[in-house]
Parts: C-alpha cells; sequence; structure tokens
C-alpha cells in the first residue's frame, strides 16, 4: 500500500510537469505496465483529480481543471517560490489582496517540511509602514479587467487623463502590463480607432462589460513593447546635445540606452545626445554628471541650463547669508 501511494504521488508530480503525457511513457517512468497505470489513473480520479484521457493516435493523459482545488504538488525551489510572492503579494501596489496572501501564506507554511520552513523564516522582512500609493488598484477591479482580455469582452470606463480630464471610453482589451508599480491596460480604443494604454488606477469600470469581440493583431512588439514606447513618448518631448569634458567611460553609465547616446570624442572628451521630458528636466539631469559640459545645441537647453545655473547661485548666497 505504502508502494502504491508513493507511486501515486510520483504520477500525480508528472501530470503536473507537463500538459499531455502518452500512456507509455507514464508507464515506462513509473516502471509499471500500461494497465496498473489505468488503474493508477482511476485512483486519482477517485481522490478528485480531473485527469483527461483520449484515445488513439496521438492520444494521451492531461491533467484537468476540476470544481475543486484538490492538493498540489510542489518541490522545495517551487513551494518557496509561492511562499516569497505571496509574501511580496502582501504588500504590493493591489488593495484588497494583503489578507487573501497572509492566509495563503500561513496555510503554506504549515504544510511546509521543517528545511522549508526554516528557509522561509530566514526571509522574513520589515515592510516600511506607509501610506497606499495612489497608483494601487483594487483586486476586484484588476480581476475584472483580466477576466475581460481573457473572454475577450468590450469594456467601459471612465478615465482620467493626466491632466485630469475624464473622458468616456469603450475599448476591446489585449493585456495587462504591470510597470514597477502601476498597472497598464493595452486595448484597441473604439472611440480613437488605435491602440492605447490607460493606467488601471485611472479607470471607473462601467458594468456590464461586452460584447465579445474577435480579438485584433496586437501592437507591433507585444503589449509589453508598447507600454514602454508609451513611456519613451511620454518622457522624450525634449532632446538636447551636449559635449562633456570626461572619458566616455565616467558618464556612460548616467544614461540609460532608452534616454540617450554617448559617443567618444577623445581621451577625455565624449559627446551625448539626451531626451527628457522637458529642457528643464535635461538641465537638471546634466547637474548629475558633476562634469563641466557645453550645450551645442539647441537654444532652449542652454537658457534651461541659465535658469539651473541661476536658482543654485540664488540658494548658495541665502546659504552663505545664514
Amino acid at each position: 500500500m505504502r508502494e502504491t501511494s508513493s507511486r501515486l504521488l510520483r504520477l500525480l508530480s508528472l501530470l503536473q510537469t507537463r500538459r499531455e503525457w502518452t500512456g507509455a511513457e507514464l508507464a515506462e517512468r513509473l516502471d509499471v505496465t500500461t494497465r496498473t497505470l489505468r488503474r493508477d489513473i482511476d485512483r486519482l480520479r477517485n481522490l478528485g483529480y480531473p485527469i483527461n484521457a483520449r484515445i488513439g493516435v496521438g492520444g494521451g493523459y492531461q491533467l484537468g481543471a476540476g470544481a475543486e482545488m484538490p492538493p498540489l504538488l510542489l518541490d522545495d525551489e517551487e513551494a518557496l517560490a509561492v511562499a516569497f510572492g505571496l509574501q511580496s503579494g502582501a504588500t504590493g501596489p493591489v488593495i484588497g489582496i494583503t489578507e487573501p496572501s497572509l492566509r495563503a501564506l500561513a496555510k503554506l507554511r504549515q504544510v511546509m517540511p521543517s528545511r522549508l520552513q526554516r528557509r522561509l523564516d530566514a526571509f522574513q522582512i520589515e515592510v516600511v509602514d506607509r501610506p497606499q500609493a495612489e497608483s494601487a488598484v483594487s483586486a476586484t477591479d484588476l480581476a475584472s479587467v483580466a477576466s475581460a482580455c481573457h473572454a475577450r469582452e468590450r469594456l467601459r470606463f471612465d478615465y482620467q487623463a493626466r491632466n485630469g480630464d475624464s473622458t468616456r471610453r469603450e475599448v476591446e482589451p489585449c493585456r495587462l502590463v504591470r510597470a514597477d508599480s502601476r498597472w497598464y491596460l493595452v486595448a484597441w480604443d473604439l472611440g480613437r480607432d488605435d491602440w492605447r494604454s490607460f493606467r488601471v488606477d485611472r479607470m471607473a469600470l462601467r458594468p456590464p462589460a461586452g460584447p465579445r469581440f474577435q480579438p485584433r493583431t496586437p501592437p507591433e512588439g507585444g503589449a509589453t513593447s508598447f507600454v514602454v514606447d508609451g513611456f519613451r513618448r511620454a518622457f522624450s518631448q525634449a532632446s538636447g546635445r551636449v559635449q562633456l569634458d570626461a572619458p566616455i567611460e565616467q558618464v556612460a553609465d548616467k544614461v540609460p540606452a532608452r534616454w540617450g547616446v554617448v559617443e567618444a570624442e577623445g581621451p577625455d572628451s565624449c559627446t551625448a545626445v539626451l531626451h527628457g521630458e522637458s529642457m528643464s528636466a535635461i538641465a537638471r539631469w546634466l547637474g548629475t554628471f558633476d562634469v563641466p559640459f557645453r550645450v551645442l545645441g539647441p537654444a532652449e537647453l542652454r537658457e534651461a541650463c541659465r535658469q539651473v545655473a541661476a536658482h543654485h547661485a540664488l540658494l548658495a548666497a541665502r546659504y552663505a547669508d545664514a
């Protein structure tokens, strides 16, 4: 009996690691006959595991989804990964997920072997208590948007733009994207007849969802690339070219690839093309380089640098008199 139980656990573990197995493959892995394999499959079904079978050429066994969630078999690294994810999720940018995450983590820890409990306990962290971020979204809204993406149902919502203006939108949702602490929806905007990305925390959903739609070809590069390109467009409204009196090795790390390009002009000099939200933002950024520089263009960047310099001079004079 103990050998049979151990074999059932091995069979369940195999079914969870691959979408589909042939009967011959499973029997070979377990070192049993195909008849014994069929009996073991029936035992797992009686325990509540939904195992689908296809007969004939190309047939095989597949672990399906059931009405209830049966126990899962996780190896050590998988169990720790789930636990760490739950612990991180409890402090993440989703409202209403903290308590369920902690409950699930407590249940998982309870069934962990002691060696894994010790490893998990060693990962206990302190979290700085701070107000919920303005970009946090409710778990209910996030699930509703994700469900509409999966079911291919239109979404209607009121959307607050960056400048505070509110508009009514109807979209065909494509994919959710998480960037840092914010969630974005990439969708086809029916009113604009084009792809758009929306911050989920600025969406006020208007039920019901629907009707269903035929999916369109996603934007070039996929949803994640579309969101990243949107960042670049939003924060690259201004560009400037400067000469820096420093070797390229000293400044290259200060210029991320998506925000500029640096080229060497000699052993102690380089030029950079920098992009930013505004000329003032580029001028302030140049101050962090802490090297002499000369603005090659445009004239608006020279003026922005003069204004930043004047501001610092005023501060220096104020503190000198204090």
